[in-house]
């Protein structure tokens, strides 16, 4: 009994031991999982600051908000792609973010509303306005005033408007020239093919056009101010003379070319006298012998006696009658001039020191005058 009493009494304090150690480890694990809940928690706060974070300045590039104030100018060429154009935005600092802007263009059907042309842009428009200010229908497109003067040839005038933005080539105004066919009935007997086609229908006048802008829609615009231009009342005065449209733009476009501008209407009755009296005693034969037409063939240079040999039915020295078509085009004073000429027996003119045309019924006076001119004096 004795030994018994000694084996229990010796477990007991094992017991108490072993309660104490597993106690201790309890309050160890505890004290474990209590840091790791907080660092956990820490992160988490932190993760969703952080996102919060993102998620604000992300916004503010969408929304455009709390942005500096800026405006810039830029401009979306044909061959430019919508990368090319997120950089240009990014670069001019409208976004901060191109792969958020991307996106957001993807998920909105933005990308295919962007054209070409030039916009003003600025840091107050999120990013649906800055789609929709880079759009077809754009109140941000910047337009561009062009002026094309009387007298211009449709190679000049195509220099111009590529010089101004209006298009970014002239080759793309010359595709549409050459082989669009334009609902204009003065234009139907005019072969396809060649842009020169529509020399003397581009009315020289000032347009507004938005840049860059369709070859097409400008070529068109012209055609129609020129189709404005022609009345109904004008076009039957041409029926009633018995010339065609044609012919008397071309008239028009010699009178636009040679005048000082005040002798339009005396240019014209110089060009119908040789025309019309190819026999005359003046001598002329039906050759109109008009400079400009030299100038037409040898790129607007000041024409040589060397020009006169061009063989080329527009050099009026070697070839008589009319030019093929306009060598020029003409604004409304000489086209009213090439109706309506006035009647006189001059068959030659020619510039004065006073920079005036002075008109002659016959070579001989013409060769009179000019003896007293200092400016056809040989020294």
């Amino acid at each position: 009994m004795a030994q018994d009493y000694q084996s229990s009494s010796s477990r007991q304090p094992r017991r108490r031991e072993e309660t104490q150690r597993s106690s201790n480890t309890r309050r160890r694990k505890k004290r474990s999982g209590l840091s790791g809940a907080a660092i956990y928690a820490i992160f988490v706060i932190g993760v969703s600051a952080l996102l919060a974070c993102i998620g604000w300045v992300a916004a503010n590039d969408v929304l455009a908000l709390n942005k500096p104030e800026k405006t810039a100018t830029i401009t979306i060429r044909e061959e430019d792609s919508f990368g090319d154009v997120v950089s240009m935005l990014e670069e001019n600092g409208l976004i901060e973010y191109q792969s958020l802007f991307k996106l957001f263009a993807a998920f909105t059907g933005g990308r295919d509303k962007i054209v070409a042309g030039t916009f003003t842009l600025n840091t107050d428009m999120d990013y649906r306005a800055l789609i929709s200010g880079m759009s077809a229908n754009s109140a941000t497109k910047a337009t561009v005033k062009v002026t094309i003067p009387e007298g211009y040839s449709i190679d000049q005038i195509f220099a111009l408007l590529e010089e101004k933005g209006v298009v970014s080539d002239t080759a793309k105004l010359e595709e549409e020239a050459a082989n669009h066919d334009y609902a204009f009935s003065f234009l139907q007997d005019l072969p396809l093919g060649d842009y020169h086609r529509l020399e003397g229908y581009l009315y020289p006048d000032t347009y507004e056009f938005t840049t860059p802008q369709n070859p097409l829609y400008v070529i068109n615009k012209m055609l129609v101010r020129f189709d404005a231009k022609l009345t109904e009342e004008l076009r039957q005065q041409i029926a009633d003379s018995g010339r065609t449209i044609h012919e008397v733009l071309t008239v028009a476009s010699l009178i636009e070319k040679e005048t000082d501008g005040a002798d339009r209407a005396d240019i014209a009755s110089v060009i119908y006298n040789r025309l019309n009296n190819p026999n005359s005693s003046a001598g002329t034969n039906g050759y109109l012998q008009i400079d400009a037409t030299l100038a037409y063939l040898n790129g607007s240079k000041v024409p040589t006696e060397a020009d006169k040999s061009i063989d080329s039915p527009y050099n009026t020295y070697l070839y008589p009658g009319l030019p093929p078509g306009p060598i020029s085009n003409p604004g409304i004073e000489s086209i009213l001039a090439a109706i309506n000429p006035n009647s006189t027996s001059y068959y030659y003119y020619v510039l004065g020191d006073d920079n005036r045309h002075h008109f002659f019924n016959t070579y001989r006076e013409m060769q009179n005058f000019m003896s007293t001119q200092a400016m056809y004096s040989h020294s």
